[in-house]
């Protein structure tokens, strides 16, 4: 089978990768990709936007599978036109991405569905911006309703930066605070059978503790020696099926990945957004741990045969994954910078590097590229191990000006520590 990947980032460098090690895959395609990724992908520098162009370039490759990997190109409609002239494709149509696209059409489709999520009000003006703040209180949680990369939101107690994100966006959802930890659930479906993958947790603030602003995402682990073994199977009956059945109920089917970022509160587990894609960190660690070949997988769900996919094999161990962020990010970052100590770092047993905002410079050296630049990830029988083999191969690697959390997967680890 030959796979084209679309994107550019770690995602897709874990996509890539798993693919390379996949024995029903031939040859793995990546467009644009970054400099870690042409390590086990062959890239080329497409526009991933540009539907037209992704087809021609699938076309020319004689594609057998074409995966999209960002939000942006599904909202764009490439995976549209690519079903239009035959190939198939995993990721959803511009309709059914619009769960991700917008937060008010998600939250529709979750009332409709009889979805647990938080109660919300949609706000265009001052007036019921203002009201919507002051019927929910403090802590107050303001979402942006288009795409914005994972940064989208604030949560903040202070009501004066809560309204200047609000009026800094056309519309926007204003949302109860959601107690209790989080929880990224994804899972595979082809429109009608929903397959769920392992849960992760990812850590969206920058600093540890979770301090600072709100970024795409500083680490991510698996699994949840903490969670209720039955929280997939809950999930999978009152979000995700639901969900997949109400988009196909009104004629937009939802063939893809579903991702379900996830509250479990006091009251329950409640739905704190969709995503219409994998997310980034997490399917670093829970592709880590994958053991199913993915791309048969995700060939069933894009021909509609997902029905017939023989159950998922998971390793038993734990995987870790530690962002290295440029300088200032999330803020406006620094790139340009040399990126040192790659080969030490993979050197690390268990443990290798993806690419996130990387590329070559005119010397060929690997320099940062982006604001999230690398994802350090590792394996272990553990969370410990895991963590431990992680976070040495981070020390290994030299970024000017760069930053990560020291306390990714800590305090799951030392819970785990404890049940023993």
């Amino acid at each position: 089978m030959k796979v084209l990947v679309i994107g550019g980032g770690a995602r897709e460098h874990a996509l890539c990768r798993s693919l390379s090690l996949d024995p029903g895959v031939t040859a793995v395609h990546c467009a644009p990709g970054n400099a870690g990724i042409t390590e086990v992908a062959e890239t080329h520098p497409v526009d991933a936007q540009d539907g037209a162009a992704v087809a021609a370039l699938a076309t020319e490759l004689g594609a057998d599978l074409v995966i999209v990997g960002p939000e942006a190109p599904l909202v764009a409609g490439v995976a549209d036109v690519l079903r239009d002239h035959g190939f198939p494709v995993f990721g959803p149509s511009a309709e059914a991405a619009r769960l991700e696209g917008s937060k008010a059409f998600a939250k529709d489709v979750m009332a409709a569905a009889g979805v647990p999520t938080a109660r919300s009000y949609v706000c265009t003006t001052p007036t019921e911006t203002d009201e919507a703040l002051d019927a929910f209180g403090a802590p107050y949680v303001v979402k942006d309703d288009g795409l914005a990369a994972g940064k989208g939101v604030v949560v903040t107690s202070d009501v004066a930066v809560a309204r200047a994100h609000a009026l800094a966006c056309d519309r926007v959802v204003i949302e109860e605070f959601l107690d209790g930890p989080e929880v990224s659930l994804f899972a595979v479906t082809d429109g009608e059978t929903v397959l769920p993958l392992q849960p992760a947790q990812d850590f969206k603030r920058a600093l540890d503790g979770d301090e600072g602003p709100n970024t795409g995402g500083m680490g991510a682990y698996s699994p949840l020696p903490w969670a209720d073994p039955k929280l997939v199977d809950e999930v999978l009956q009152t979000v995700l099926q639901p969900t997949v059945d109400e988009l196909r109920r009104r004629g937009t089917p939802f063939s893809g990945l579903l991702y379900a970022g996830l509250a479990l509160t006091s009251r329950g587990v409640r739905v704190i957004e969709f995503n219409a894609r994998f997310g980034d960190p997490e399917t670093q660690v829970v592709l880590a741990r994958l053991q199913t070949p993915l791309a048969g997988l995700l060939l069933n769900a894009a021909t509609g045969r997902l029905a017939e996919q023989p159950p998922l094999r998971w390793s038993d161990g734990a995987a870790v994954t530690v962002v290295v962020a440029s300088h200032n990010y999330p803020g406006t970052p620094r790139t340009g910078d040399p990126i040192e100590g790659l080969d030490a770092a993979a050197a690390v047993e268990g443990a290798y590097v993806l690419h996130a905002g990387t590329r070559r410079d005119d010397a060929g050296r690997v320099v940062s590229a982006g604001g999230r630049v690398l994802s350090v990830t590792a394996t272990g029988d553990d969370l410990d191990t895991a963590r431990e083999r992680a976070y040495k191969a981070v020390s290994r690697v030299r970024l000017a000006g760069s930053h990560h959390r020291t306390d990714i997967a800590a305090k799951a680890a030392q819970d785990a520590r404890a049940a023993r």
